[in-house]
């Protein structure tokens, strides 16, 4: 197999003839101004890392500049959300800087783009404490701007896999933390917008990847996501399941992950026989049906690229 046949293959949860490894780092800052920088930054990780496909990243484009959210003070504001529209550069400027992004890949593998959930969108634009405050004090008012925005991102989702050319999303569900909202309160307030953008993409592709991010070392309310459906889940192992084959079953598809992804951890740490022999161990207990290898999230830009090839060559190896 080659690596679109891998992948392709791991999507569907057929048997590959190796485990397909996917790890991804965030572009760094001084690459932002310029796409072709951008877009080289990425191929060269691939070349560096041999992974079997690309996730593609969303930097510079994180937070939604809708006007209203500048110095917002209350969530009636939120009413007088205006969506972008299709021509805005937010939504132009990921398509093109992807259409490069894909054409220095060369083909030589798939490639799946970030997508943040509408509320996440938003969060990125005016931040945790403030997005609580307003989605408690006005739930529809929140509601209503989640929706607007989901339009929108309907948009980029349409422009990333038809005119980019990547071949489906990597969808980051976020907020599912137990303490952050009842599970009543999530299913009300929050999945109305995320459902709104997976369904879409969904429609358009079969390589879509749901992203459920884990922070502070808090673990999600994983009842609430078992409507949203992809052909592939990433998960957080070392805060949710840390089972592979439990994993599977729980969200009932392909599972991608394995490793901790945060500085410090193993595979920061290990000596190159360790990382091979976790490699086996993580290998053995997904099998190569419905089971890709990678991390729980972004990779540090500090963990050198040889190391995630040093993954990769072991998993060719098993």
């Amino acid at each position: 197999m080659n690596k679109r046949e891998r992948v392709t293959a791991a999507f569907r949860g057929q048997e590959t003839d190796r485990v397909p490894v996917c790890m991804w780092k965030h572009v760094p800052p001084e690459y932002w101004a310029n796409d072709d920088k951008f877009a080289e930054y990425q191929a060269k990780f691939l070349r560096d890392t041999d992974v079997d496909f690309m996730k593609l990243s969303g930097d510079k484009y994180f937070g939604w500049p809708a006007p209203i959210l500048q110095g917002l003070e209350k969530a009636e504001d939120l009413y007088r959300i205006q969506p972008l529209g299709a021509n805005h550069p937010y939504i132009r400027g990921q398509i093109e800087r992807t259409k490069k992004v894909v054409k220095a890949l060369g083909g030589e593998c798939p490639a799946i783009y970030l997508i943040f959930v509408p509320l996440s969108c938003i969060r990125l634009q005016i931040g945790y404490p403030m997005m609580m405050k307003l989605i408690r004090e006005n739930p529809e008012a929140m509601k209503y701007a989640c929706h607007v925005v989901a339009e929108d991102v309907k948009l980029l989702v349409q422009g990333i896999i038809q005119e980019s050319g990547a071949d489906g999303i990597f969808y980051s569900v976020q907020n599912g933390e137990k303490s952050r909202f009842t599970a009543e309160e999530y299913r009300d307030w929050v999945m109305p917008s995320d459902k709104e953008v997976l369904d879409f993409a969904n429609g358009l592709s079969d390589m879509n990847a749901i992203h459920y991010c884990a922070w502070e070392e808090e673990p999600n309310r994983l009842s609430v996501w078992k409507d949203y459906k992809a052909p592939v889940v990433s998960w957080s192992r070392y805060f949710d399941i840390m089972d592979i084959g439990e994993a599977r079953e729980h969200f009932g598809c392909t599972v991608w992950g394995g490793f901790d992804n945060r500085p410090g951890t193993f595979l920061y740490t290990a000596s190159r026989d360790e990382l091979e022999k976790e490699t086996e161990r993580l290998i053995a207990q997904g099998g190569k049906r419905g089971y890709i290898l990678g991390s729980d999230c972004s990779i540090h830009n500090e963990l050198p690229e040889e190391r995630i090839r040093w993954v990769v060559e072991a998993a060719r190896k098993v």
